[in-house]
C-alpha cells in the first residue's frame, strides 16, 4: 500500500527536521629514555618550538582529565601512558570527573600539580570545564574529543576519530591563543566560561528537553525528536544592548552569542566568526512561523545569517539580553536554567589550545601518522 502525503506536509516535515537540527546546535618509566627521545626527535619534527624543548631538557608531564561515561577510562589512561613513555614524557597524571566534578576541580588540581598541559577527554562540556579553569592561565589545554557535537574541536581541526593522534597534537601540537566568553544569567551573579555558543530562547529550550537516553543511542539526532515539539511557538519580546552603546527591542525566538561558528557537517552559523579576533558574533533569530523557520534556514545555509530572512548577526566585545519572561539559557550545549536576563562578553586570547601544527597536519590528510 502507497501512502500519499500531502505536498504541503512533506514539506513541512523535511524543513522542520533540518531547521531543527540547524539550531538545536546554536546549539618506569625512565628506562630507555635516549632511544624514547630519539623518536621524539623524529616523530616531533615541525612541532612546536616550546613543545620540542622537553625532548631536550626535563621531560615533561601532562594531565589527562577523563569523563568516564564517554569512554573506557582505564583504556584511554593506558593508552595515554603508553603514548608518554613512547613519546619521552612522564607518565600523565590521570583524573576522572564526576558528576559533582565535571572537570573544574579536576583543572584546579592539574594546576597545582604543576603539569604542563591538561588534556580535556570528553564532550563540549567537559572541555568547557576545564577551559573555564585553564582561561587566563599559561598552562595549555589538549583535547581528545568524545562527545556528540565536539564543536570546539571541529572549529580548531582537532582530529576527531583517532584518540592516538588526538593525543600526540596535545603533547606536541602548535599553541594557539583563543578567545572565551563570558556569561551571567544575573546582574551580580558569577560569570560562566564558554567557548562555543551560549544563548537565551529556542536553542536552550532544545538543550533542557533533550532526552539523554535518546541523545547516548541516537547523538544529535535525539535534538531532532526535542525539536519538534519546541519549534512552533511564540516569540519573546526581548531587549539587546551591544557594548553598552546600540539597543534594538525585538521579538524572537533566539539570541545566541558565538565564539566560533562551525557547526557538525561544516554547517556555518555564524559565517564571520573568527575564534580569536576577541569579538562575539551575536545571532537574533525571530521567526513567527514553520513557514519563516523555512527563511532562516535558507539563510544560514546561504551563509547569510548577518541579514538573512529572519535573523540577524552583528560583532561586539559585551552584549546584555534582557527580556519580561523566564526563558531557557544553554551554556556551550549545556542547560542551565531559565533567566530573564543574560550578559556576555568576550574574553580576548584567553585560552592557549594545543592544535595541530603544519606538519601533523599533512601526516593527518595522509592517515599516516607513526604508531
Amino acid at each position: 500500500m502507497t501512502i500519499a502525503l500531502d505536498p504541503l506536509m512533506t514539506w513541512i516535515v523535511v524543513a522542520g527536521i533540518v531547521v531543527v537540527l540547524i539550531v538545536a546546535f546554536f546549539v618506569g618509566h625512565r628506562a630507555g629514555t635516549r632511544r624514547a627521545l630519539n623518536r621524539v626527535r623524529k616523530y616531533a619534527r615541525g612541532t612546536d618550538p616550546d613543545a620540542l624543548e622537553a625532548a631536550n631538557s626535563s621531560r615533561y608531564r601532562a594531565a589527562l582529565i577523563v569523563n568516564p561515561t564517554k569512554t573506557d577510562a582505564s583504556r584511554l589512561a593506558s593508552t595515554a601512558e603508553a603514548i608518554c613513555r613512547f613519546e619521552g614524557w612522564n607518565p600523565p597524571l590521570v583524573i576522572e570527573t564526576t558528576p559533582e566534578d565535571p572537570g573544574e576541580g579536576a583543572a584546579s588540581r592539574a594546576l597545582d600539580e604543576e603539569v604542563d598541559v591538561v588534556i580535556a577527554a570528553g564532550g563540549d562540556g567537559t572541555v568547557r570545564a576545564v577551559a573555564s579553569v585553564l582561561a587566563q592561565t599559561s598552562t595549555p589545554m589538549g583535547i581528545v574529543p568524545l562527545g556528540t557535537g565536539n564543536l570546539l574541536s571541529r572549529n580548531l581541526d582537532i582530529v576527531l576519530d583517532k584518540t592516538e593522534w588526538a593525543l600526540r597534537i596535545a603533547l606536541w601540537g602548535r599553541n594557539r591563543n583563543i578567545d572565551v566568553g563570558t556569561a551571567k544569567t544575573t546582574e551580580d551573579g558569577d560569570p560562566h566560561v564558554f567557548t562555543l555558543m551560549t544563548g537565551l530562547g529556542f536553542d536552550a529550550a532544545v538543550m533542557a528537553d533533550t532526552n539523554s537516553d535518546l541523545k547516548s543511542r541516537l547523538g544529535w539526532l535525539a535534538y531532532v525528536e526535542a525539536g519538534s515539539r519546541k519549534l512552533v511557538g511564540r516569540p519573546s519580546h526581548v531587549k539587546v544592548t551591544f557594548d553598552d552603546d546600540y539597543r534594538i527591542s525585538a521579538r524572537v525566538r533566539s539570541v545566541l552569542g558565538g565564539n566560533c561558528g562551525k557547526l557538525q557537517g561544516g554547517i556555518q552559523l555564524l559565517p564571520q566568526a573568527v575564534i580569536d579576533d576577541g569579538m562575539l558574533d551575536v545571532l537574533i533569530v525571530s521567526p513567527k512561523n514553520l513557514g519563516q523557520w523555512v527563511g532562516v534556514l535558507a539563510s544560514v545555509l546561504g551563509r547569510k545569517a548577518s541579514k538573512g530572512l529572519h535573523t540577524e548577526i552583528r560583532k561586539c566585545q559585551k552584549v546584555v539580553i534582557e527580556s519580561g519572561e523566564e526563558l531557557d539559557v544553554q551554556l556551550d550545549g549545556d542547560p542551565i536554567g531559565q533567566s530573564g536576563y543574560l550578559a556576555m562578553e568576550v574574553l580576548s586570547s584567553a585560552l592557549t589550545v594545543r592544535v595541530p601544527t603544519v606538519e601533523q597536519r599533512k601526516q593527518i590528510r595522509a592517515g599516516a601518522w607513526p604508531v
